[in-house]
């Protein structure tokens, strides 16, 4: 079965012709390629700081292309468009700002009184207006107007701020800002109200899968885990007192079963030294747990004509379960708190010194800022210029502003 082949999910809020013998969703695919939003990932945290001397660490951007990999591959053996999967993968990050989910943390603290910050908001908001690519009839910038399929499928939360959830840190989650309504409810057009289309469901497990497995592995070969304590009852324990804020809490019973099913993983890495026989032991078991993962995904019918991914729930535990180890060592480690203090620190005092001295901004964005009708669309706008930044060309203009 293959789903996204009429005539609506190939539209396009710019209406476009093209004589290109790529299909709708395979341009789709291209412009996220080509786009600059998705070359500034390679140099943004994504759980270590690319700025940190670990270049061989991964970040936003070999994060994106390893959950593209896995999406196109889970799509095929769905039966779903792989393109429109492996655009929404490829997009998933792009709204990220510097510093990971901590700069997130502290744009969403500078935003609070013009409609906060969200990085799956602020993806959508590159996608239908930052990127430049297209302009409507009135000049507007509609970003790199996407089919209506894709942009669906990068709806990790497709509702807007006033329908905010709050996850396990207490940050709240949507899909769109105010501002951009007008193509958001055009996307929506026809869909349940928080509905996710399964390309957008398979995007979300797979970002699951690669950020829990490839997070895990990072955190080992740093050396932030020490994989011959992970086979210990205290190491258990640390982990589920600690997981709470940054994934949730699991039932004790589904958490101890979760531990036990990974004992296979705990025995095969306990050795590990670095050596390079060691670094392929690793990465031989990240794969074993990517494909475990990833197979366990089913196509079921949903309400109506809906159709709807279905995960085992051993299965999310596991991967909830990896996630919780990699925070409760990276995240939560003591020698960490005054880096992620010092970025908070450095992305507020970037938007504070470009709301004092709006000279500052890029010329993209000053365009935006004379346009703005009030305060809060000029706020608006120097979260656009901040989020933009790289985690170096954050650090770089701080210092050139004075602050370092």
């Amino acid at each position: 079965m293959v789903v996204n082949t009429d005539a609506l999910d190939r539209e396009r809020f710019v209406p476009e012709n093209s004589s290109s013998h790529r299909s709708d969703f395979a341009r789709d695919r291209g412009r996220l390629l080509h786009s600059s939003a998705l070359r500034r990932l390679a140099a943004k945290t994504q759980v270590l700081s690319p700025s940190g001397g670990l270049d061989f660490a991964r970040n936003r951007l070999t994060h994106s292309l390893e959950v593209a990999q896995i999406g196109r591959e889970l799509a095929s053996r769905l039966g779903l468009d792989a393109d429109v999967v492996e655009t929404a993968c490829l997009a998933h990050d792009i709204g990220h700002p510097p510093f990971g989910h901590n700069g997130e943390r502290a744009l969403s603290e500078w935003a609070s009184d013009c409609g906060g910050f969200e990085g799956n908001a602020q993806t959508f908001r590159l996608l239908v207006r930052l990127e430049p690519k297209v302009h409507d009839e009135h000049g507007i910038s509609r970003g790199l107007n996407l089919t209506r399929a894709s942009l669906l499928a990068t709806m990790k939360y497709p509702w807007g701020v006033s329908s905010a959830e709050v996850d396990p840190s207490g940050r709240a989650k949507f899909g769109a800002y105010p501002e951009d309504d007008d193509v958001f409810q055009w996307a929506r057009q026809g869909r349940r109200e928080r509905e996710l289309t399964p390309e957008a469901q398979v995007m979300d497990f797979s970002d699951d899968v690669a950020y829990s497995v490839h997070d895990f592995e990072d955190a080992i070969v740093n050396g932030y885990i020490e994989p011959a304590s992970l086979g210990a009852p205290s190491t258990q324990t640390e982990v589920f007192a600690g997981m709470g804020p940054w994934v949730g809490d699991m039932p004790a019973d589904r958490a101890e079963a979760a531990w036990d099913r990974l004992a296979d993983v705990w025995k095969v890495v306990r050795d590990y030294q670095g050596t390079r026989q060691d670094l392929g032991v690793l990465k031989n078991v990240t794969s074993t747990l990517i494909g475990r993962f990833a197979s366990r995904a089913e196509l079921h019918p949903g309400e109506g004509s809906a159709m709807s991914v279905a995960i085992p729930q051993t299965t999310l535990d596991e991967i909830l379960l990896l996630k919780a180890i990699v925070a409760v060592h990276v995240m939560s480690h003591t020698a960490r708190q005054p880096l992620y203090l010092h970025q908070r620190d450095v992305l507020k005092s970037l938007a504070d010194a470009i709301f004092a001295e709006p000279q500052h901004l890029d010329a993209v964005f000053s365009e935006d800022y004379r346009r703005a009708e009030d305060t809060a669309g000029q706020k608006r706008v120097i979260v656009d210029q901040v989020a933009s930044l790289t985690d170096q060309s954050a650090l770089a203009l701080y210092e050139r502003l004075g602050f370092a």
